[in-house]
């Protein structure tokens, strides 16, 4: 399979990809007293922009190990599973969560190597984890539910859609690759695989400050920022981050997904994709429909700003998804 030649407008995008030094280095002065966060017991709970989440521990075994999950919930009703991508965790969709919860039970969950999920070694393959995610939602009873996903979440939602078709209702699946790829628009692969050698990962709040401000492209509220920072500085993340990249690479996921994934999608799609997006040009999205066939129904929808939009854009990506949500799963 070849790679899907960049657009001008991307190539102009992505030819100052890393942050400069001085940029971080203002952002680092911003966030110096950041302190770490005291980890949460089940059953905690805080208040969030109105709404009440409650923060879960789930322990499930693994392969051949026991994985203790991590996620939050807020609301009642139709089940809205969240997944989270780098470098981040649930708190990525806390505004999400609280504007819906009043109409939907709202489940963000900590991807495992993340915030306060296992950390522990075991099977981080995309298709490994996100069996084990799914045996998660088994367990606290959601037979059927929509996915909302973004980044390296959205690699592990890929592969729930396609190994369990009947257990999603709707697919909302944000920034990440799809059905065309350059590598150009993953420099980070290689450097997260050498993060346990290079160091990339060994000052939490410098790696989330620089990726931050290399891939958004609106401010992100600081009170939003100080949290991130926070979640993701748990001990132990960053050893575990790293193993995805080791256990893959976005090429062979890239491969994996149109070779065999999307042809087992078989639930409605919509792609929530920042406009600006640094690592996914807009221009990979308008052709789409050809290439997944069994989906019932697909369509893109785009928020204003970066590849951060649910923190870059938090009331408009609410209002989209609201809007999403409230569609027949059967409807085009």
């Amino acid at each position: 399979m070849t790679y899907t030649e960049l657009p001008d407008r991307a190539l102009k995008a992505i030819t100052d990809f890393v942050s400069p030094d001085d940029v971080v280095a203002e952002c680092l002065a911003r966030f110096a007293d950041v302190a770490p966060r005291p980890a949460d017991e089940d059953g905690d709970t805080e208040e969030i922009d109105g709404a009440v989440f409650t923060h879960r521990f789930v322990d499930l075994p693994g392969d051949q190990e026991t994985v203790r999950w991590h996620y939050v919930e807020a609301g009642s009703g139709e089940p809205v599973v969240f997944i989270h991508g780098m470098p981040d965790s649930w708190f990525m969709w806390h505004h999400q969560m609280a504007a819906l919860s009043d109409s939907y039970r709202c489940i963000a969950i900590d991807l495992k190597g993340y915030g306060q999920s296992e950390k522990g070694r075991g099977d981080y393959s995309q298709a490994g984890a996100s069996e084990q995610m799914f045996d998660l939602l088994d367990a606290i009873g959601l037979n059927q539910f929509t996915l909302v996903t973004h980044d390296r979440g959205t690699a592990q939602g890929d592969h729930i859609v396609a190994a369990h078709p009947t257990r999603v209702r709707h697919y909302v699946r944000g920034e990440g690759h799809l059905y065309h790829f350059n590598p150009l628009l993953a420099p980070h692969d290689e450097l997260i695989a050498e993060a346990p050698w290079s160091g990339l990962l060994e000052d939490p709040k410098r790696f989330v400050i620089w990726s931050y401000s290399s891939i958004a492209e609106r401010p992100v509220a600081d009170e939003d920022m100080r949290r991130v920072i926070q979640e993701f500085s748990y001990p132990g993340i960053n050893r575990a981050v790293p193993r995805y990249a080791m256990a893959s690479s976005f090429r062979k996921e890239w491969l994996e997904r149109r070779r065999d994934l999307i042809p087992r999608w078989s639930c409605p799609v919509t792609l929530m994709q920042g406009w600006d997006s640094r690592t996914q040009p807009r221009e990979f999205f308008a052709d789409l429909d050809e290439h997944l066939p069994n989906v019932p129904s697909l369509d893109v929808r785009y928020i204003s700003g970066g590849h951060f939009w649910p923190l870059e854009s938090p009331d408009e990506a609410s209002a989209v998804l609201r809007e999403v949500l409230r569609r027949p799963t059967s409807g085009s």
